[in-house]
């Protein structure tokens, strides 16, 4: 519950955080950040229910992946992003040890 709770709140700063305005800006991605604050959104709540646990936790990989990248290609630190995809996985499989099978 942490982790969406976090993703969440890190939607809403798209939606209304000047400061993420600029960082998109900067990045090339102007509003887009719309657009990425709605699936991670979605993709958080998918995650925190269990049924639908995987289809957020691929989601938020790809999401979390994108971050990383973004960050990389700018010359700015992405570990928070890591440690944040890391913990989307271990939350995963301790939520569902059958992901292990796979």
């Amino acid at each position: 519950a942490l982790l969406t709770a976090l993703f969440i709140f890190s939607a809403i700063g798209k939606f209304t955080m000047p400061e993420m305005a600029e960082n998109f800006q900067k990045w090339g991605l102007g509003d887009w950040r719309i657009i990425i604050g709605i699936g991670e959104t979605i993709s958080a709540i998918l995650f925190l229910i269990p049924r639908t646990n995987i289809y957020g936790t691929l989601l938020l990989s790809a999401h979390m992946g994108g971050a990383i990248v973004t960050h990389m290609s700018h010359g700015e630190p992405f570990i928070f992003q890591s440690v944040i995809l890391i913990l989307v996985w271990v939350t995963a499989f301790v939520r569902n040890p059958k992901l292990l099978e796979a």
